[in-house]
């Protein structure tokens, strides 16, 4: 049976591009919202963090309907390190829509996740988005898209995927670069025309492949899916296998609850089939890539291959002197039930126990990935403290690999020379460098660990005018050593608070990251210096008073203004015999030894052992 009453659609593009608004207003012009109904900006992006952040971190279902058509979108994260949600849920569309910014062009995963799209043969739709912008460049990006297509290995009829015209934020689309018309029905218009009805076994045994996985408190996991075949009922014995394990079925399981998605609504259904997207909730135990079977048809749906994590941290429980006195959850018991209840949620985290108990191995695809996590769980309430990232590495025919990611800057033609010294640096390899107006694209492969903490050294070496956007490349024979931090720590040797004079003091040895009134502990890193070694401080040090005056002397001190750091800002700081204590009201950066003479007891030692 052809579904000619239904398309599922996937967005995809490289992150601020903006996907989220023009699903804002598919939505509005598909009938989701009322005339008078007050909407937000970027309703799809329900989280907190994703608002603040601009970016889309999960993917979303829901869906719009259009000249008697559903049409299911999928707005899908825009960043290289959560794309394994964007994997997942292509194995539940047809068709794709690559939304590019009309000035910007294709960026590293518009292309990583294009390449995905290609391999499984869906239908594509070009979108050329923001077409109002002063700087737009639409002939050249269209150019640029073609060529992409290409170099990934597109075929004929793939290349010759139509292109639409959108100005998201206005609601506008065109068929010609030139007019926008009055709302998005051309884009509407050429989901339909484009992406084809499923051809659906509407009468076979039900089989549902889950793609991907939410968590309720009351109902516990909630499956995502479509329907690869036939009718899944709600109340209805189901058995549970998977591709990659199929000696593992379970049988006598249940459906409780059956929903689909009507526009930002969950709906309670009774029944659905083989081409809908539902969700559904019951089954415990139920993980990503499992299919939901009939009993008298055991059979599996092959799975998407998700990509290894590349990056790896250590949870462990705060056990610096001011633990426990900010945060909710401080134990290792809820640490560990925490992060093994975000397995729930995403494929792509790795959580495993280490020889310490109060210590967590946790990895990820990349610094952003995990630096969400971190900060979820701190709003959460729980207060922990991370070590630095490090690299996975891989051993292929006995040669050790390390991940590679191809990083690309669009930067002013006057500030190229400091990127091509700290690529040179970092074992970069140029590949390709563009000219686009009075900037230049500077495209390199680099080792991920020659990536930690470049972002704000980038933006102070080209006066925050450049834009540097990463993503995975491929595993490569380790590069060689290279130096990750070339300053030192200014680190607080006594405990207390800080006071002007002491910060007064302090500052001529670096630059400082706290303010008067800051509670300090020996131990606790403060600032940094120019100098390769860490220097101690004594921030806490006050004026010893005399009986003597003198008119100078007593002249108010003058403080360099600090600029607080953000949670990637420390997490790139950060150096290997350093943690980052995180807690619900503060960031702070400590040695692992608080100790100044163990801690240079230890740094000879290791010295001596090279």
């Amino acid at each position: 049976m052809i579904r000619e009453d239904l398309r599922n659609v996937a967005i995809i593009a490289h992150v601020d591009h903006g996907k989220t608004t023009l699903v804002n207003e598919m939505l509005a012009q598909g009938g989701v919202f009322r005339e008078n109904q007050q909407v937000q900006d970027r309703v799809m992006d329900s989280g907190d963090l994703e608002r603040e952040r601009g970016i889309t971190i999960l993917a979303k279902n829901t869906s719009a309907h259009y000249n008697g058509v559903k049409i299911n979108i999928i707005d899908t994260p825009g960043h290289a390190d959560f794309s394994g949600e964007v994997e997942r849920v292509l194995k539940m569309v047809n068709g794709a829509i690559i939304l590019v910014d009309s000035a910007e062009g294709p960026l590293p995963q518009t292309r990583f996740v294009m390449q995905k799209a290609l391999a499984l043969g869906l239908k594509m739709i070009i979108v050329i988005n923001k077409v109002d912008r002063p700087d737009a460049r639409i002939a050249e990006v269209v150019e640029e898209m073609q060529l992409l297509m290409m170099e990934l290995d597109a075929s004929d009829e793939q290349l010759d995927s139509p292109i639409v015209y959108c100005c998201g934020r206005q609601g506008t689309a065109s068929l010609t670069p030139d007019k926008q018309e009055e709302n998005l029905n051309p884009l509407f218009d050429t989901i339909l025309n484009t992406i084809p009805p499923m051809e659906m076994d509407v009468d076979g045994a039900g089989q549902l492949l889950v793609s991907c996985i939410d968590y309720n408190e009351f109902v516990g996991r909630i499956g995502i899916g479509r329907i690869e075949r036939g009718t899944i009922r709600a109340n209805e014995p189901v058995s549970i296998c998977n591709f990659n394990e199929p000696d593992k079925v379970r049988t006598n399981c249940k459906i409780a609850n059956l929903y689909q998605i009507e526009g930002l609504e969950r709906v309670s259904v009774e029944r659905a089939q083989a081409g809908d997207i539902v969700m559904f909730s019951g089954i415990d135990g139920l993980s990503i890539g499992d299919t939901v079977c009939e009993p008298t048809k055991v059979e599996p749906v092959q799975f998407v291959k998700i990509e290894d994590p590349t990056v790896e941290m250590t949870f462990s429980v705060n056990d610096s002197p001011f633990a426990g006195k900010e945060g909710k959850f401080v134990t290792t018991r809820q640490l560990r039930d925490r992060l093994y209840k975000e397995l729930l949620r995403d494929v792509s985290l790795r959580v495993n126990d280490t020889d310490y108990a109060d210590s967590f191995r946790v990895c990820g695809r990349g610094e952003m990935h995990l630096s969400i996590l971190i900060e979820t769980m701190r709003r959460e309430g729980y207060e922990f403290q991370v070590s630095t990232p490090k690299v996975l590495y891989k051993e292929i025919d006995g040669v050790r690999h390390e991940p590679i990611e191809r990083f690309v800057a669009d930067v002013p033609e006057d500030m190229t020379g400091p990127v091509f010294s700290a690529m040179g640096n970092r074992k970069g390899t140029l590949v390709q460098m563009t000219a686009i107006g009075n900037r230049m694209r500077l495209e390199f492969t680099v080792p991920s660990r020659g990536l930690f903490g470049y972002k704000s050294e980038f933006l102070t070496d080209t006066k925050g005018q450049g834009i540097m956007n990463t993503t995975f490349y491929s595993y490569e024979p380790y590069k060689g050593d290279m130096q990750r931090r070339n300053t030192g720590s200014l680190v607080a040797f006594e405990t207390g608070e800080a006071v002007a004079y002491g910060l007064f003091n302090a500052q001529g040895r670096g630059n400082l990251f706290i303010t008067p009134g800051t509670p300090v502990y020996q131990g606790m890193v403060v600032g940094y210096t120019n100098l390769a070694d860490d220097i101690n401080v004594n921030v806490c040090k006050t004026k010893h008073l005399t009986n003597t005056r003198s008119s100078s002397s007593d002249d108010a001190l003058t403080l360099i203004p600090v600029s607080k750091m953000s949670l990637e800002e420390c997490l790139e700081f950060i150096a290997d015999d350093e943690l980052l204590e995180v807690t619900p009201k503060s960031l702070r950066i400590r040695k692992r030894i608080l100790d100044s003479e163990l801690r240079a007891k230890a740094r000879f030692k290791e010295k001596n052992n090279k």
